[in-house]
């Protein structure tokens, strides 16, 4: 198990939340010597129905039902999981009482020795973090790929084995309390409005975007997204060695059609043409992930044969099937504006646009040129239905649906042959599903009933 100097024993901890983050925290802070104790919001039934049996094993004192100033004032640090919102009055006390408030990047760093590669940025996260692993591992690296995809980092502190590089994603509230964390390589790949209902404004936002740099030292490497003009601006408060990816003549990874020429220490040529990233976007997310290869030590050789082998992730613009003429477009990772731009660019011809969910504040209204130039049809759904078609109104005919299979067949009524029915949502799904995967589970399962209904036809017309 890996130290931690800031986790000394006998320091009292309390974990607010018992989710994936906070049940991960009190395995590794016991471990650390730490006396844990939970608080969680769900009443006393339903935090024992669900980690009943977790916290008899661990054996934590706990409070359930909400959370306390008598309960966790007693702590030295409060660990709060990224889905805690940081302007609870409760924690604003806590502070003022002189507990600690932090995340898990913040008790994680002290412990982190290995090349640390962090990606943030509002679209192409994962995408971008898994890239980054893989050719890491093409490259015959040990290396560890989690933070905000997959495995939390306290799970690898404590479980091991030892990696010689971290490839981390990092969200915007996970970077709010990231205390001392200091990236060795840190990658932003965009900014547009998003999660606004959490921070409160778009400036807070890339206040807790830029803390991704807060700690990087003159000789860390900054890799910047040089096509987003609000990037360039920010690039000028980092401290550390910056480069730009993107079409500029000035950036270091420049993208050239469907080439990313790196400039090294002589000019690297990466062709993407024939692999799974030869689109606007493969293009854009190869460049930082290429950048990033390079400055953790792979060899462009090994880069060149990772990004060949490297496939897309689930529900992001995946093409699902083509049913009479119309390709059918799983994009249901896209939970704000900026996505949905970006996945009407990669579409030549016209769309029918199924978006909608649960609102998170964005401004819907970013989306009306691309709207107006591209669709056929916007169908809405979800509970933010009424803010789309305000925002949208005059740019396309708009129509509703209450389901998923509703949405599809509506979509398919309109749609002509040569054009993609693009479920690209623009919001988050905790409205009527489950998670963004849920969605695009259904989406996929409804346009394959599409697909049968019509190979059925086919075969009594024969």
């Amino acid at each position: 198990m890996k130290k931690n100097s800031l986790i000394q024993s006998g320091i009292r901890v309390a974990v607010l939340g018992l989710g994936v983050s906070g049940r991960a925290a009190v395995q590794y802070l016991q471990a650390c010597g730490a006396e844990v104790v939970v608080s969680d919001n769900r009443s006393q039934e339903q935090l024992l129905e669900k980690e009943g049996a977790f916290l008899d094993n661990c054996g934590v004192v706990w409070e359930a039902g909400g959370h306390s100033l008598a309960f966790l004032g007693k702590a030295d640090i409060v660990f709060v999981s990224p889905g805690v919102p940081l302007n609870l009055s409760l924690l604003v006390q806590l502070q003022q009482q002189g507990v600690r408030i932090m995340g898990e990047l913040a008790l994680a760093a002290p412990a982190l020795c290995e090349t640390v590669v962090a990606i943030t940025g509002t679209n192409g996260k994962t995408t971008v973090t898994t890239l980054v692993g893989e050719l890491l591992r093409e490259a015959g690296k040990n290396v560890f790929v989690g933070g905000n995809i997959g495995t939390p980092i306290f799970e690898y502190l404590l479980k091991g084995p030892e990696a010689e590089a971290l490839v981390l994603e990092v969200s915007s509230f996970q970077l709010d309390t990231a205390g001392g964390f200091r990236p060795d390589i840190a990658l932003l790949l965009n900014i547009t409005p998003d999660h606004i209902d959490r921070h409160g404004s778009l400036a807070d936002y890339v206040r807790a975007k830029m803390k991704i740099f807060g700690k990087q030292r003159q000789a860390d490497t900054a890799i910047v997204n040089g096509d987003d003009p609000l990037c360039r601006t920010l690039a000028n408060e980092i401290g550390s060695r910056v480069m730009f990816f993107g079409h500029g003549s000035d950036c270091q990874a420049r993208i050239a059609g469907n080439r990313v020429i790196l400039r090294w220490q002589e000019e690297e040529i990466y062709d993407l043409v024939g692999t799974s990233l030869a689109n606007t976007t493969g293009v854009l997310n190869s460049a930082a992930a290429i950048a990033a290869a390079r400055s953790a030590g792979c060899s462009p050789e090994r880069i060149r044969a990772g990004l060949a082998a490297f496939q897309p992730l689930h529900h992001r613009m995946e093409a699902v099937a083509e049913v009479d003429g119309v390709i059918y477009y799983d994009d249901s990772k896209a939970t704000n504006t900026g996505a949905v731009l970006s996945a009407l660019a990669q579409i030549g011809g016209k769309v029918v646009l199924i978006a909608g969910g649960k609102d998170k504040g964005d401004d819907y209204t970013l989306l009306r040129k691309s709207v107006k130039d591209k669709a056929r049809k916007v169908i809405l759904i979800g509970e933010a239905a009424d803010l789309l078609e305000k925002a949208l109104f005059g740019t396309a005919p708009l129509g509703r649906a209450q389901s998923m299979e509703e949405a599809v067949q509506l979509a398919r009524a309109v749609a002509e042959p040569g054009d993609a029915v693009l479920l690209s949502p623009a919001c988050a799904s905790f409205d009527m599903f489950k998670s963004y995967a849920h969605r695009g589970e259904v989406f996929v399962a409804a346009v394959e009933r599409l697909r049968a209904a019509e190979a059925v036809a086919r075969a009594e017309m024969r």
